[in-house]
């Protein structure tokens, strides 16, 4: 007997929370999957032979995500994909995505979008590579103070916060049109804490003109997110490095679109910096033509903000 692959309901969330649990350090899964008001019929699962439990999930997440022309299309990600390791290697995942694929066919979506480090598990469904880059190198020694104040966020500074990323992003290739209820939960599920953003405020009138996320991963600072004014990225890369080495960091990867603005500001951040290369994204036309997603993701300045993961 094979399994059987149904959609969800909402009797298989223990079994979900569960499994998610087993395969990830990953609690905020469940709260993630929660936003989708329509998550049970976009969530795809192989019930084991005897019926008595899920070997395997895939999860279609509806999501905005803005063109190469900058116009927000619905996309299908595709995300919390987990099997249970007694049942690998019997092709559920990929029973799975047919399912999901006709489900995001049915609903608009003009394509589909994953991020993984597993390419091999979805390139023989119809889903393609295409590469990001990211500089990295030393932490280099912070610049002397400039013009801008520079501070932690707070839970007051959210209305800016999103302001500046919305008007930061309004054009950008592959960036996600962010509801609150992503400001709410998806953008603290990856980034922690709002303290963890670092803010520049103009010191005349106190508005907020950048924002900087940064993370830690392993002896490396991860620069995640900026938006706002050019003129004060240096300024946040000089604080975000303070930061890195009173935590005893090392090393930095920039994970920003690159651009004059970005470049210029390296220095304050990043010594020995190189330019590397990966393909963790993949993409799958579905209503789109294959030349239009193409387009999408390489187009220059093109990005996927960690912050907004499926």
């Amino acid at each position: 007997m094979t399994a059987t692959i149904r959609t969800a309901t909402p009797a298989d969330d223990p079994a979900l929370a569960a499994l998610w649990r087993r395969c990830f350090d990953a609690p905020h899964l469940a709260d993630l999957h929660a936003l989708d008001p329509d998550r049970h019929r976009h969530t795809f699962v192989a019930q084991d032979a005897a019926g008595d439990g899920i070997d395997a999930v895939v999860v279609y997440v509806p999501r905005r995500i803005r063109d190469a022309h900058g116009i927000p299309q619905r996309v299908g990600g595709i995300g919390s994909v987990a099997t249970r390791p007694e049942a690998r290697g019997q092709g559920l995942v990929r029973r799975l995505l047919e399912a999901a694929e006709h489900t995001m066919t049915a609903e608009r979506c003009a394509w589909s979008l994953l991020f993984t480090g597993t390419p091999g598990v979805y390139r023989g469904s119809g889903w393609q590579e295409f590469a990001s880059t990211y500089t990295e190198g030393r932490l280099a020694p912070s610049p002397a103070t400039g013009a801008f104040r520079i501070r932690a966020a707070t839970a007051r500074d959210a209305a800016e916060l999103a302001a500046l990323h919305h008007a930061y992003n309004v054009a950008r290739p592959l960036s996600s049109v962010r509801a609150a209820e992503d400001w709410a939960v998806r953008v603290p599920a990856w980034y922690g804490p709002v303290e963890r953003t670092l803010v520049a405020q103009d010191p005349a009138s106190g508005a907020l003109v950048g924002m900087l996320v940064t993370q830690h991963e392993g002896e490396c600072l991860e620069v995640r997110e900026f938006a706002g004014a050019p003129e004060c990225l240096g300024e946040l890369y000089a604080a975000a490095g303070e930061r890195g080495r009173e935590a005893g960091l090392s090393r930095v990867r920039v994970r920003l679109p690159d651009g004059p603005g970005v470049r210029a500001a390296l220095p304050a951040l990043l010594a020995d910096a190189r330019q590397v290369t990966e393909h963790v994204g993949m993409a799958r036309p579905l209503l789109a033509t294959e030349e239009s997603v193409r387009a999408t993701v390489t187009a220059p300045g093109a990005v996927h903000w960690y912050g907004d993961c499926f």
